[in-house]
């Protein structure tokens, strides 16, 4: 059964001042984090650590139709 994932990710200053929102169709948090590390080719990759941890955290939501994985919207700082 899929998932609506809410995904909050932000790296705070003096790290980044990187972050976002991210709201993804997904069967696991595997393929939630493998749709949001595709969509956002921008994304600096020394934080994905931080981000699984964020999809593991994320608030879920169960989704009664089989619909396609993929991310609806993001806002991204």
């Amino acid at each position: 059964m899929k998932s609506l994932y809410v995904v909050e990710h932000f790296v705070p200053f003096p790290s980044s001042e990187y972050g976002g929102l991210w709201n993804v169709i997904a069967d696991s948090d595997e393929e939630c984090y493998d749709l949001i590390a595709d969509e956002d080719q921008e994304f600096n990759t020394q934080h994905y650590g931080k981000l699984r941890e964020n999809i593991m955290k994320a608030s879920k939501y169960s989704l009664v139709d089989e619909l396609e994985s993929k991310v609806i919207e993001s806002f991204l700082t």
